[in-house]
């Protein structure tokens, strides 16, 4: 089970109450909620190993590149001149709290200079043939799903207990497209969660009737390019063809990346038996986890 973990507390800190504190008064939410979301996904899909993908860059400078508007929406200025994440001062103080936590349980938590937890979890999922669950709420990890290789998609957007885990079928029967074909949906459609814009005039319905009657984004430039080409009305034809050079950049910036450097050997071990516990107790009595650590050490020795 490959974990976007950035996803995992992002959505805990803002749906678990603020009012859950440290014995000192600190919030602690984010902290118990990765922990009781973990321990939920684990008690339910018994995976044989747990990975928590890290984002070491959440904008990497070379997808900037290619689409100076991506994330932009999200960035803050650390004071001097270097854009930061906007993260809100207690989530921000409790993330290296949340890792602390996870590696005393023993679970990996891998990630990669100059790239997102994104990249790593397809950079995993490419190298493990023994089937793969990613956790997320990023409809973009659909890119990855391939029945073949026994990858699919745990989509918690919804919430734990109402998780969709979505194989290729699952993929067709939501967004129209098959996973081959995502991200050129992606492009075509947009994403104003990250800050990419789509194609005036086409939305996620059009974009995939466009997908199957052309198969796929360079298909669909070459016919709007193309003034003897049918399949297109004026309108699209026209709009596709002044959009082409940003749709190529963010077909690029939405592909994950799947063959990132130095994973080898930084993986490995169960779910169970890898917990320090003295480690684990420690940080449980300083952060005051209650329940949360008993619940996730309960799903792990289950």
């Amino acid at each position: 089970m490959l974990v976007d973990t950035s996803y995992l507390y992002f959505r805990a800190f803002h749906g678990v109450p603020d009012s859950i504190r440290t014995p000192d008064g600190h919030p602690v939410n984010a902290v118990r909620g990765v922990l009781d979301l973990l321990a939920n996904l684990i008690t339910d899909l018994a995976p044989g190993e747990v990975i928590c993908c890290w984002d070491e860059d959440w904008r990497p400078q070379w997808r900037v590149d290619l689409l100076p508007s991506y994330k932009t929406h999200r960035v803050a200025s650390d004071g001097e001149g270097i854009a930061e994440e906007q993260v809100p001062d207690d989530l921000a103080r409790q993330i290296p709290w949340i890792r602390e936590a996870l590696e005393a349980l023993g679970f990996p938590v891998i990630g990669v200079p100059g790239l997102e937890a994104d990249d790593v979890i397809a950079s995993l999922a490419a190298h493990d043939d023994a089937g793969t669950l990613v956790v997320t709420g990023d409809r973009d990890l659909m890119q990855l799903v391939d029945d073949e290789r026994r990858v699919q998609v745990v989509w918690i957007a919804g919430g734990v207990k109402k998780k969709e885990i979505f194989d290729a079928a699952a993929v067709r029967a939501k967004h129209l497209v098959d996973p081959g074909q995502y991200v050129a949906l992606a492009a075509l459609r947009g994403d104003p969660s990250d800050g990419i814009a789509g194609v005036r005039g086409i939305g996620e319905k059009t974009a995939a009737q466009l997908l199957d009657r052309f198969g796929s984004l360079d298909a669909i430039l070459t016919a709007a390019a193309d003034p003897d080409a049918t399949g297109l009305t004026k309108s699209q034809r026209e709009r596709i063809k002044d959009a082409a050079d940003h749709l190529r950049a963010a077909e690029k910036v939405i592909t994950v990346v799947r063959d990132a450097k130095g994973l080898s050997g930084r993986t490995g071990g169960s779910r169970t038996g890898c917990v320090d516990h003295e480690a684990f107790e420690a940080l449980s009595r300083r952060l005051g986890l209650g329940k949360s650590a008993d619940r996730i050490l309960e799903a792990l020795h289950s």
